[in-house]
């Protein structure tokens, strides 16, 4: 499948790509194009991102396309007959089970988002979420995963056990065996590299400053 990552463990993880327009409707004097763009630059950033909930998220991305562009025909006449809400996501599972987290993590953001697109006005539940994010798809061939595809929370302590074992190596350089090992047995206990759970990073930090420690 094309929208599978091509990786050995290619049933693991899923790019999707999503194409909304929008209507091409006003509330007063606003289209509802700047609505979309408003609502989501209302979202926070980092671990306080909306995306930051929703189970096995490996990275998101919303755009607004406003038009076509062709650099190479400057005077051609074709152009979208409205915008479109863009959105792609790249994680670990099934497309039914993430949208279903998506939904039931970010319920009242999606609502905000969305609720200027055409047809979104039939969605209801988690159910008819998935529905209409299926009308909307379109085949991924190529994404991003800058991962081993394995699920998130294996992702989130690799990075953490990462940062903290460069910050070993830099500490303990040209001590004896013995205090190597001494200080080795440390970093085991306090980093627990066996226990997904925590000490781990945050899904969605930018940084280790608030470790998730479980």
């Amino acid at each position: 499948m094309p929208n599978r990552s091509t990786s050995k463990n290619s049933e693991r993880a899923y790019g999707l790509s999503i194409y909304c327009p929008i209507k091409n409707e006003h509330e007063g004097d606003v289209s509802f194009t700047s609505l979309v763009r408003t609502a989501l630059q209302d979202f926070k950033e980092d671990e306080d991102s909306p995306m930051a909930k929703v189970p096995n998220t490996y990275l998101a991305r919303f755009f607004i396309v406003d038009d076509v562009i062709f650099e190479s025909f400057p005077h051609t006449n074709d152009h979208l007959q409205s915008a479109y809400l863009a959105f792609s996501t790249n994680f670990h599972g099934n497309l039914d089970e993430y949208l279903t987290g998506m939904y039931e993590n970010m319920n009242t953001k999606i609502h905000n988002v969305w609720q200027y697109c055409y047809g979104f006005e039939k969605v209801k539940d988690a159910a008819s979420f998935i529905a209409y994010i299926k009308k909307v798809q379109v085949e991924t061939s190529y994404f991003f995963v800058g991962s081993n595809d394995d699920s998130l929370p294996e992702q989130l302590k690799s990075l953490y056990l990462k940062q903290e074992f460069s910050k070993f190596v830099f500490a303990n350089q040209s001590k004896s065996d013995d205090e190597l090992l001494a200080a080795y047995k440390e970093f085991d206990a306090r980093t627990k590299p066996a226990v997904l759970e925590g000490p781990t990073w945050r899904a969605g930090a930018g940084s280790l400053k608030n470790v998730n420690k479980g």
